[in-house]
């Protein structure tokens, strides 16, 4: 018997994930650094993932699967369009166009959204004339808000450079970082963070229908694969965009989809 208690275990497993998917946020930015598509990076994600879940998918609840049915077919396409496709799309536009530590911060939000739109949807119940529903109401209020707050108010700036640093020669890098667009980012960080919400409320009535979970985002990571090459098909037409060149770019992948199969 272990001596570690099974609750320990989970805090532990929680906690190493978290530190492995706040590594996300920054390996993620290293690669768009390095000049990977946006488009052609997270179609080669959704293909590793369902390349490894699709066998474990299918060896392992060969027995429990349910019958497939077309309205399941559907649902999927909707969960790898929202769940995954859109979900991905907002996220590196969004960090594309901030920051590691404010995509980590804005996806603290999530948790309320969650909660919020699970009690809309009847799927959660409110208990108003308690204590911890009264707390988690007030809650998600507080971190909605904050997170409004955050997206569509910029501050005064803090530091103003001389004209002498002005009117230095600007570097390509400093020229690509000068046409960020702060704002369009994080309206995509908080599309990303509602499209991850509705991901995760939208399967808690699905798994009750089909509880074959490792089957269940396979089925979406498929579609997610069709709907990410439609897109970057059409969108990207160089072919060197298309190409992983270096040890780098092939290290983020990796990383980034093994932070996405764990979580």
């Amino acid at each position: 018997m272990s001596p570690i208690p099974e609750r320990a275990k989970l805090h532990i497993a929680m906690v190493v994930f978290q530190t492995g998917y706040a590594g996300n946020h920054v390996i993620m930015r290293y690669a768009l650094n390095l000049g990977v598509s946006k488009l052609v990076f997270p179609l080669y994600r959704t293909i590793v993932a369902f390349s490894v879940l699709a066998p474990s998918a299918y060896f392992l609840e060969k027995k429990e699967r349910p019958a497939m049915k077309i309205s399941f077919l559907i649902q999927f396409f909707l969960l790898g369009l929202v769940g995954i496709t859109l979900n991905q799309g907002f996220y590196i536009f969004g960090l594309d166009n901030t920051s590691p530590t404010f995509a980590s911060a804005t996806e603290n939000v999530v948790p309320a959204v969650s909660f919020l739109m699970a009690a809309l949807l009847g799927i959660e119940k409110v208990e108003w004339k308690r204590k911890d529903g009264i707390a988690k109401v007030v809650g998600t209020i507080v971190s909605v808000a904050g997170s409004l707050v955050i997206t569509l108010y910029k501050g005064p700036t803090i530091y103003q450079p001389s004209l002498n640093i002005v009117n230095q020669t600007i570097k390509p890098e400093e020229a690509e970082e000068e046409n960020k667009n702060w704002t369009l980012g994080c309206l995509c960080l908080m599309g990303h963070c509602l499209c991850w919400s509705s991901w995760i409320v939208l399967q808690s009535p699905l798994l009750k229908k089909y509880p074959a979970r490792f089957s269940f985002v396979s089925y979406s990571c498929f579609f997610a694969v069709i709907q990410f090459f439609g897109i970057s098909a059409y969108f990207e037409r160089d072919l060197e965009r298309w190409k992983i060149i270096s040890g780098g770019e092939l290290y983020a992948l990796l990383y980034t989809v093994s932070v996405c199969l764990f979580s």
